[in-house]
């Protein structure tokens, strides 16, 4: 892989932004560059003296006047749900059953699950996003055309195949031993082979008996070091619903603690209805709570409470996610677009310098790789996004009048699209232009 520079003006995160005017939370470079070789940041300052130190055959790509930022991170989104947006009903559990387990039942096709994969990864390649945790179908296959997919293009992601054996299609349900069985051979198939990591995924309390779960409890145990994902809180029928089949565990997030799959690397998505006392739990276990803004409204869930789930102290783990097909764009621009919103009814307005750091730095965090992606920090994977506020004409009229680098943001994460997106560079290899 031949070595090569990236000069633009550089930004990258270094800590949770505490005001809109924290400039110590991270790095700007005017003129700045970014020096990749084999894939990671090896050099990252002011570009004169990166093409200083540099070979003098090495090839620079000037991307300026743009912004260099690190790939954007989704840290929810499901695989097999590509053809399932946009699909009409009222509530989770009606759109579960009337679009999304049927379109799941077709990944037990080799073929079909390569198909979408093809396209999924186009997708997200497009939109700027270079690493995602993600769910897949019941059926092994559908894990196999999931991580090829990645490996050719180098990416960083993370994925599973879901465990669900009640309360769907037989066709979509497995059992207690062959959950834990296909699970292990897909960890031993997978997990850290290129960049891939697998989670262990029990799609939801409400399509696992407790003996699924002991198994989940037990692939955890056995694997302590993957990400664990599940379903969380997200709509009043399912909590009733899912605390009617787990009568004793007092309340949802108390059925997940009860089978140890609570912890650091744990994400549960949603989480809009919590109780008081599972918010205080999944602070106290490090647990991550992942909000899903444009699913949310889409289905109409509720209003995620940041301030809440964070917890008086601040101390709540939370990530942003699209949760495609549920959600409703592949763009963490209209993510964040929504999220703002969502907070902004709540009198928790998200300045755009906490935005942009939350689907970089802070999704990373979230899932606990912040020292391979998530920032541009030497050392890190060469995942890199070139960020255009000038990419359409409605963007280059309010631009005439944007004078700081907040408003420039802002703008992006609130008109921006999949064309603000200039490049997505994987692994210090641009693909979006090979799209």
């Amino acid at each position: 892989m031949r070595a090569k520079i990236l000069r633009g003006r550089v930004l990258s995160f270094n800590d949770a932004p505490k005001a809109r005017d924290d400039k110590d939370c991270y790095t700007y470079i005017e003129d700045g560059a970014l020096l990749i070789e084999n894939g990671k940041i090896t050099a990252r300052g002011e570009f004169s003296g990166i093409k200083k130190t540099a070979p003098t055959d090495i090839d620079v790509i000037d991307h300026r006047p743009h912004i260099l930022m690190a790939g954007f991170i989704d840290t929810h989104i499901h695989f097999p749900q590509m053809q399932v947006l946009a699909s009409y009903a009222g509530s989770l559990l009606e759109w579960l059953n009337t679009y999304t387990f049927v379109e799941e039942q077709r990944f037990d096709d080799l073929a079909h699950a390569r198909k979408i994969g093809s396209s999924f990864y186009d997708e997200l390649i497009r939109h700027g996003t270079t690493s995602a945790v993600t769910y897949c179908s019941v059926h092994p296959q559908s894990v196999d055309a999931f991580f090829e997919e990645a490996a050719k293009r180098n990416m960083l992601m993370i994925g599973g195949k879901v465990m669900m054996d009640r309360e769907a299609p037989a066709s979509l349900t497995d059992t207690p031993q062959s959950s834990y069985d296909d699970t292990n051979a897909l960890i031993e198939k997978w997990h850290g082979k290129g960049r891939g990591h697998y989670a262990i995924t029990p799609r939801f309390a409400i399509t696992s008996t407790p003996e699924q779960m002991e198994m989940a409890q037990a692939l955890a145990g056995e694997h302590p070091d993957l990400h664990i994902q599940t379903h969380l809180s997200e709509n009043k029928a399912e909590i009733e619903f899912a605390n009617s089949l787990y009568p004793d565990a007092g309340d949802y997030f108390g059925i997940y603690q009860h089978y140890g799959l609570a912890g650091e690397k744990s994400l549960f998505g949603h989480c809009v209805h919590l109780e008081d006392r599972e918010r205080d739990a999944m602070i106290e276990t490090n647990s991550v709570a992942v909000f899903c803004p444009t699913s949310n409204l889409f289905i109409g869930s509720g209003l995620f409470d940041w301030a809440r789930v964070a917890g008086p102290e601040g101390k709540g783990r939370i990530a942003l996610a699209t949760d495609v097909g549920g959600g409703t764009n592949y763009s963490m621009f209209r993510t964040l677009d929504e999220a703002y919103k969502i907070l902004n009814l709540q009198g928790q307005r998200m300045n755009p310098l906490t935005s942009f750091y939350q689907i970089t730095l802070g999704n990373a965090r979230a899932v606990s790789l912040q020292d391979q992606i998530g920032s541009l920090d030497v050392g890190t994977d060469a995942d890199v996004v070139v960020l255009n506020a000038n990419a359409t004409p409605a963007m280059q009229v309010r631009m005439e009048t944007v004078t700081t680098l907040e408003e420039e943001l802002f703008l992006m994460q609130t008109v921006g699209d999949d064309r603000a997106i200039v490049e997505t560079y994987v692994a210090g290899e641009a693909l979006k232009s090979g799209l």
